[in-house]
């Protein structure tokens, strides 16, 4: 239909279709389409090793959403030729070779540099190794009316900036730090303060009231030079942590917390504490490694694809392979609301999942996990529900980066770059150049 299309428009056009037997695979509305396109005069050539490509854009028609296993023969080498060429691909609906639902790639998949979709927009397109084949991504609803859609099911959300000013309005002038809550970030063993220490600054960034950091005496005083805001406090055991949980609204464990005895003690401390908390890093790997008794699930877990396959005593390979089905799993077996890290992030409370769209690859650094388990921490310290901090959180997080690559590039981005941009994109602002 393309070609027929673009040859009408007086547009010079190479039509290569795949197999000798091609149009009798045809049928419906695309038998049709071959039967117009023949009586019009474009003529087919099909394809053929050493066959050349022309034209100044390459229009992806090969394979559609229907695919579900592996990419094999000619398709192979047709789709390792277009990825070898140098002018730009356009995808029809989903580059060939990727899967709608996972984002896996089929074995071969086609490296678009704009993919036009139809209808609604595909998962797969959104997550794991689909954000690598779609390039630009424009939507097309083809004018279907709302009762259509209203028939289909809704598998995920993508949050928008409309969600984060639908839950984040403009403060009151009357505000006070009591009104945005105190949050307690545990963590930070022996040469690991860092971590801790950038989810508390993570959280005064991102509105909260108060922050509380509980951590190793050895790190006190870096935490006090270089974050006077935080009140920080040395813990060695669970005594010293209980009245800093007695004061806290919401609590943040896990970031450098360690899996020795001292992260163990205070992680069973802070799950017997009845207070709304957020499990991240070595909590988490402390978690599915039984090393704690657990009585409650109001909780947030936000673990990366390593985490959730100890959660799911499984490998990376198999969360990645279908991470919509595996975020759910993760929150079937530990309830509360599980937020899923990694290209496409996931958010999922049991009932809806939500997906995050934003980012770039120069969040595949150390640190970047803390920063967001501070920003979520502070949203939750806000009174958001668990799944709203956590999508929210998620969006804010991923959009202070996409601030720090706009003006430093993806290669080279640190942790603590975000620190500056994450009231930007909390409050939707942008760098003055």
């Amino acid at each position: 239909m393309v070609a027929g299309l673009a040859w009408q428009a007086g547009i010079e056009v190479q039509l290569v279709v795949v197999g000798e037997r091609f149009p009798e695979r045809l049928h419906g509305e695309a038998l049709e389409a071959w039967q117009w396109l023949s009586g019009i005069g474009v003529k087919a050539q099909t394809w053929h090793p050493g066959i050349e490509f022309s034209g100044e854009l390459l229009v992806d028609a090969l394979l559609g959403i229907g695919l579900s296993g592996q990419v094999r023969g000619e398709m192979v080498s047709v789709i390792a030729q277009i990825n070898r060429g140098t002018v730009p691909v356009l995808a029809v609906d989903i580059p060939s070779g990727l899967c709608a639902d996972s984002g896996a790639v089929l074995g071969a998949a086609v490296k678009a540099d704009l993919t036009l979709t139809f209808i609604a927009l595909k998962q797969g397109l959104l997550t794991h190794e689909g954000v690598d084949c779609v390039g630009e991504l424009l939507f097309d609803g083809l004018l279907l009316s709302d009762e259509v859609f209203e028939e289909v099911p809704v598998s995920a959300f993508r949050t928008d900036s409309e969600d984060l000013r639908e839950l984040l309005p403009p403060r009151p002038g009357s505000a006070h730090k009591g009104h945005y809550g105190h949050l307690l970030i545990v963590g930070g063993d022996l040469g690991m303060g860092g971590a801790a220490l950038m989810a508390a600054q993570a959280a005064l960034r991102s509105g909260a009231g108060l922050v509380t950091l509980a951590t190793r005496e050895e790190h006190r005083l870096a935490a006090i030079t270089r974050a006077p805001e935080v009140m920080c406090h040395a813990v060695e055991d669970a005594e010293d942590l209980e009245p800093l949980i007695a004061r806290a609204d919401v609590i943040v464990v896990g970031p450098g917390l360690g899996q020795q005895l001292w992260g163990c003690t205070l992680l069973q401390a802070v799950l017997e504490s009845g207070k709304p908390l957020l499990l991240d890093a070595d909590a988490l790997n402390l978690l599915a490694q039984d090393a704690v008794s657990v009585s409650s699930c109001q909780w947030v877990l936000t673990p990366h694809p390593g985490e959730a396959a100890r959660l799911l005593e499984t490998d990376v390979a198999d969360i990645q392979a279908n991470r919509f089905e595996q975020v759910r799993e993760l929150q079937n077996r530990y309830g509360g609301t599980v937020v899923l890290k990694g290209a496409g992030t996931l958010s999922c409370d049991g009932d809806v999942i939500h997906l995050c769209s934003d980012g770039n690859p120069g969040m595949a650094t150390a640190g970047m996990g803390d920063v967001l388990s501070g920003v979520i921490g502070a949203l939750l310290a806000q009174r958001l529900a668990p799944l709203d901090a956590a999508r929210i959180g998620v969006l804010v997080h991923a959009r202070a980066a996409d601030l720090c690559a706009q003006r430093l590039g993806a290669r080279g981005l640190l942790a603590t770059d975000l620190l500056n941009t994450l009231p930007l994109a909390i409050n939707e602002q942008e760098y003055d150049d």
